[in-house]
């Protein structure tokens, strides 16, 4: 149930819905005062979510933006977190924006840094039944050269609380010991690491994808709007929310 009402409210997450409802809003009504009231709300998040410096500053303030690997340490595991590739209508695999964190859990395995990685992550889709995006990460590593053998996949998880406790009963049936590695974005690794820990793992955080960096901006910047902004709103709005969810629902 918590799954369901979470995927119906991330709709209400993205600032450009707010946009198109206030603007139906202020088709529809005849009140010149509250036509006025309501353009100045559109103007003001117009400004605001389309801004990419503060967006930027936004989630350099939230993410993890460094990891917190000891040098010459070997890890049991590093535990790699969905949310990187998707499938089509004709079930055909595709990574997305969010590679890094494949490409990183290769790394750190070919250099020896994490002995196994265990790969957690189903689907997320409501309505259409699909593989778990595990499945194809898993064949993925395999022909980059990881050996199956140090491959441990969780396929059934649709959210972060279900990576945690899903990955939890694989490596305490192996008995693996921790500090485990976690492999996540850079702005999801504040709730990763508060849920993972919450389940009663012992894992030191390895960001990557990184949605925000300490970039120089031309003047223009700090004014000239995004389209594109938006979109990358929602992502960080969706961590947020997820964040406080979590916590006031005792996953967290």
């Amino acid at each position: 149930m918590f799954f369901v009402v979470s995927k119906f409210a991330l709709s209400f997450l993205q600032p450009f819905n707010w946009l198109l409802i206030l603007f139906f809003a202020w088709l529809l009504v005849k009140n010149k005062k509250v036509k006025k009231r309501l353009l100045i709300a559109m103007s003001i998040i117009f400004l605001l979510f389309s801004n990419d410096y503060l967006r930027n500053e936004a989630e350099l303030k939230w993410q993890v933006n460094k990891s917190c690997l000891q040098q010459g340490k070997q890890y049991e595991a590093g535990i790699l977190l969905g949310g990187m590739a998707g499938y089509d209508r004709y079930k055909h695999a595709t990574f997305s924006g969010a590679a890094d964190r494949f490409i990183q859990a290769n790394i750190l395995y070919h250099q020896g840094i994490i002995k196994k990685i265990v790969v957690s992550s189903g689907s997320a889709n409501i309505f259409i039944k699909e593989p778990g995006e595990a499945d194809f990460l898993v064949e993925e590593l395999i022909k980059s050269g990881v050996p199956a053998k140090d491959i441990l996949m969780e396929n059934k998880s649709r959210n972060t609380f279900e990576n945690a406790t899903l990955s939890k009963r694989i490596v305490d049936s192996l008995q693996l010991k921790g500090p485990f590695v976690l492999i996540t974005s850079a702005f999801h690794m504040p709730r990763a690491m508060r849920v993972f820990t919450s389940a009663g793992f012992d894992v030191v955080p390895y960001p990557c994808a990184f949605g925000a960096t300490y970039k120089n901006y031309p003047w223009t910047e700090y004014f000239w709007p995004s389209l594109g902004t938006f979109v990358s709103w929602e992502g960080l709005l969706k961590e947020y929310v997820g964040y406080l969810a979590y916590k006031l629902t005792g996953k967290a």
